[in-house]
């Protein structure tokens, strides 16, 4: 491992503890300026806000003598110092332990907003679920207590950590060689990181599980043809003649489960998963039809039919807006549509509606005979103790597996596991109702613990239409051999009367190894371990960066001219009648001479920026006159894309441990970085083994070569173009969000405390939370250090967003445009940041032939 690795492995205080890079062509770098502690987090999903554990004993503590004296450093370790016999009198508290809405603000938290803008206070109903591969040494004391996951359990008086979570106990699975090797695993990684063991050992609740999403991605041509959703009765119909001639279009379909929220109310429910539609090829000439089966239909009484009708609606993004449909046909449990307004993201999701709600009616269910789903998942074998879970449906689409985390042993968190649908049953509960879910086993020695013999869902759950996760506990009681058995489900309503039962059958026990064949196969496996050499000069297949004409399918043409007298970087100038290359029809908000307004990202005369939506009028490519001003190809695309990173600000360190876990192939990223000349022994100056290692010596000479002739290139402009050339998107979006972030704390510098009290509503305390970390003797943070409480608090506001680092810029650009003196008129780099990351997807698309384009 190279010598750079392994300095980059020291623990940091604080997240914005590292070594800071300017690029400023005045600054002076030593050798030090290459090596930080910093490790950016991998992006996740979207998730809730982490509340931090509050009160856990630490059995270290009489071992360590400086124990005492780490929290007067850093104030966030105080819910980790106190503990139940001694509690300290301090009045200023974490915002950590806070209530989000309370420090965000919850005026809003409810409220659905039509805009491209992205409301914090419903953001915080996101959790971010950490996906981080590295062991727990990376993260610092800062990242322990904002990445932690969980609700806070009631405050105890004597609360003891179980010692048993440093002594694991693996026996159980040991008929199951894979659970017991992930499980070992998963153990080894949190012992020998230096994560507090007593917060992991608590359960985070079950907001941790995700449904898995069935999808199916399909090719078709001119011919057209069907594509239906495994395992669903799901299916979108093309048309002949849907595109012309010659050309293909490629139809993905993804069932996301859980409804978006604000769809499920009184008057209104959900009755299909929101199925999300992607199209490649958007010049089409025939409608799609999409087909899917609804979980209920409308009563037959003339009040109900009159009162309720069952509508299709449609938005552009997940979370909404959506609208009506109107081309919309029902036939009882089967509802077809038509979608005549493609774009490149659809969401479709079916719904009944009340148009009132007439006592004694409470709800749109009572005008409705709605199905629920009940399924039963399971391991796939049977052990002496196992859990079954139980997830209940307000559709009729679930997946064959299912992903769930919470399982526990001895207070022990064990890893996720993927449980196989053992058995479903639809039933009708006749009206919105509190229900009783009671598992029995059916003729054998297994028994369910007393605890969760009988489960219940409130009906306010019910209504909301998201998936209920029911866990139950099996163990065999006598001796003898595992043998598979029969489960019976049994489901009551509120007034305790029957309204449906059904079995499933579970699967067989795990078949059994000889001890003298297992040791075969060991020793089978390590000889092939041992004869396997490392190539040396293996190349990965990388799709190849191609130049030619960018693919536009829209063009605004100029309603007036605008010629600014101050040039402003990244705002287009242009002549009325001028045609402008629309490289996006999902527009940016940033705010102009007073107010908010909408731009388009345009391409002409050479120059890709801004225009304003009110001066340009958007045409399609059929109706374009003139093409002079507006051909964009991709290579001058790929360089007014990359123009930001000659000014912002990064961390090598940071970019360092991102780009060995993604970049796959050295020998296509040095050829992208112009090294095509060199071979492996004159870029690596140590004997490597791995291609981390070997991909991590071409970064260090590409910042060599940089650093040394500073007047012509640019680190971070540098590596930007050879990423997006190799098809590393995914990696220069992660890259770009952890740099503007830390470009704009450094910009911000004390201004930082306006910022978090316009963004975060943070108080004065508060903020002083923040800083108490980086203050020096004098008690104060000097103006060098500012930046470092500054990324602390937008590294914490951005993680809330989960993957969305566009709208994490979006956001943030604007928050920054409504300063009192925003540092974004003379500071535009967030601009193009938020540039680049709009056409990323434009450029792969015309840059990458398809089939080599990677999934």
């Amino acid at each position: 491992m190279s010598a750079a690795r392994a300095e980059s492995r020291r623990l940091a205080r604080s997240k914005s503890e590292g070594t800071l890079i300017d690029v400023d062509d005045n600054g002076q770098l030593s050798s030090n300026n290459y090596k930080g502690s910093y490790i950016a987090p991998s992006v996740s999903k979207h998730s809730e806000w982490p509340i931090l554990q509050p009160e856990v004993l630490q059995p270290a503590k009489a071992s360590n003598p400086f124990w005492n004296g780490l929290s007067g450093s850093n104030p966030f370790l105080d819910d980790i110092m106190d503990n139940g016999e001694s509690q300290r009198n301090n009045t200023r508290v974490s915002i950590l332990k806070e209530d989000p809405l309370a420090v965000f603000g919850a005026e809003n938290a409810d409220s659905n907003s039509s805009t491209d803008e992205v409301n914090i206070s419903h953001l915080l109903n996101l959790k971010r679920k950490p996906t981080q591969k590295r062991s727990g040494r990376w993260n610092s004391a800062s990242d322990i207590l904002d990445i932690s996951d969980g609700k806070a359990p009631p405050r105890q008086s004597n609360l003891v950590v179980s010692n048993q979570f440093l002594t694991p106990d693996f026996d159980w699975l040991k008929d199951d060689r894979e659970a017991h090797k992930m499980a070992w695993l998963s153990h080894r990684q949190l012992t020998r990181s230096c994560l507090d063991l007593g917060i992991m050992s608590q359960s985070p609740g079950w907001a941790q599980s995700q449904a898995t999403e069935t999808q199916i991605v399909c090719k078709l041509n001119h011919n057209g043809g069907s594509v239906q959703l495994p395992d669903a009765d799901i299916s979108a119909h093309i048309p002949e003649g849907h595109v012309a001639p010659g050309q293909i279009q490629e139809i993905a379909l993804k069932a996301i489960l859980d409804p978006p929220q604000g769809l499920n109310t009184d008057l209104s429910t959900t009755l299909s998963p929101l199925l999300e539609v992607s199209l490649s090829n958007h010049d089409t000439q025939e409608c799609i039809s999409l087909e899917m089966k609804i979980a209920g239909e409308i009563k037959r009484d003339p009040l109900s039919q009159v009162m309720t009708e069952i509508v299709c609606l449609c938005g552009h993004k997940k979370e909404g807006p959506f609208e009506r449909l109107k081309s919309c046909y029902v036939y009882r449990d089967t509802l077809q549509v038509k979608l005549k307004n493609t774009r490149p993201q659809l969401y479709v999701i079916a719904a009944a509606q009340a148009k009132v709600l007439q006592p004694p009616a409470a709800s749109v269910w009572d005008y409705m005979d709605r199905q629920v789903t009940v399924g039963i998942y399971g391991p796939k074998h049977i052990h002496p103790t196992f859990k079954a879970l139980c997830a209940v449906f307000c559709h009729n689409q679930i997946p064959q597996k299912f992903c769930f985390s919470d399982f526990k042993k001895g207070g022990k968190n064990l890893p996720q596991v993927v449980l196989q649908l053992w058995g479903k049953h639809q039933f009708h509960p006749k009206e919105l109702q509190n229900l009783q879910i009671a598992l029995t086993p059916l003729d054998c020695t297994y028994e369910i613990s007393a605890v969760d013999q009988v489960k219940e869902v409130k009906q306010v759950h019910l209504k909301m239409g998201q998936i209920l996760r029911l866990p139950f506990t099996l163990s065999k009681s006598g001796s003898g051999e595992m043998l598979p058995f029969k489960l019976g489900v049994q489901v009551k309503g509120s007034n305790s009367a029957i309204l449906t039962e059904f079995t499933v059958s579970t699967p067989e026990a795990p078949p059994r190894l000889s001890d003298k064949f297992r040791q075969k196969r060991q020793e089978r496996r390590r000889e092939v371990a041992f004869s396997a050499p490392i190539p040396e000069t293996a190349m990965l297949q990388c799709p190849k960066f191609q130049n030619r004409e960018v693919n536009v399918c829209w063009y605004g043409v100029a309603l007036k001219s605008v010629l600014r007298q101050v040039k402003v970087e990244y705002l287009l100038e242009y002549f009325k009648g001028d045609t402008i290359a629309i490289l996006s029809l999902e527009t940016i908000k940033a705010v102009g001479q007073t107010k908010v307004k909408e731009w388009h990202i345009g391409f002409i005369r050479g120059k890709l920026g801004l225009v304003h939506c009110k001066n340009v009028k958007v045409i399609s490519k059929e109706q374009v006159i003139d093409f002079t001003d507006a051909k964009v190809t991709t290579n001058t695309l790929l360089d007014q894309l990359v123009r930001p990173y000659k000014k912002l600000t990064y961390m090598y360190s940071a970019i360092q441990s991102l780009a060995i876990e993604d970049i796959t192939s050295w020998k296509a990223f040095a050829e992208a970085l112009g090294y095509s000349s060199l071979s492996l022994e004159d870029i690596t100056r140590v004997q490597v083994q791995t291609e981390a290692e070997k991909v991590a010596c071409v970064l260090e000479k590409l910042k060599e070569d940089c650093h040394s002739d500073k007047t012509k290139k640019k680190f971070q402009h540098e590596l930007m173009i050879g990423l997006l050339k190799i098809d590393c998107q995914g990696l220069v979006a992660r890259l770009t969000q952890n740099t503007v972030i830390l470009s704009t704390a450094v910009e911000l510098g004390i201004r930082w405390r306006e910022l978090a009290e316009r963004m975060g509503k943070l108080s004065g305390a508060q903020i002083a939370d923040y800083e108490k970390p980086h203050r020096g003797k004098s008690g104060e943070v000097s103006g060098q250090s500012m930046w470092k409480p500054a990324y602390d608090f937008l590294y914490t506001w951005s993680a809330h967003y989960g993957d969305s680092y566009r709208d994490v810029i979006q956001d943030l650009h604007l928050a920054l445009d409504k300063m009192k003196n925003p540092i974004t008129k003379q500071w535009r780099q967030v601009t193009g940041a938020l540039i680049a990351v709009s056409c990323m997807e434009i450029l792969r698309a015309s840059a990458f032939p398809k089939e080599e384009t990677k999934s």
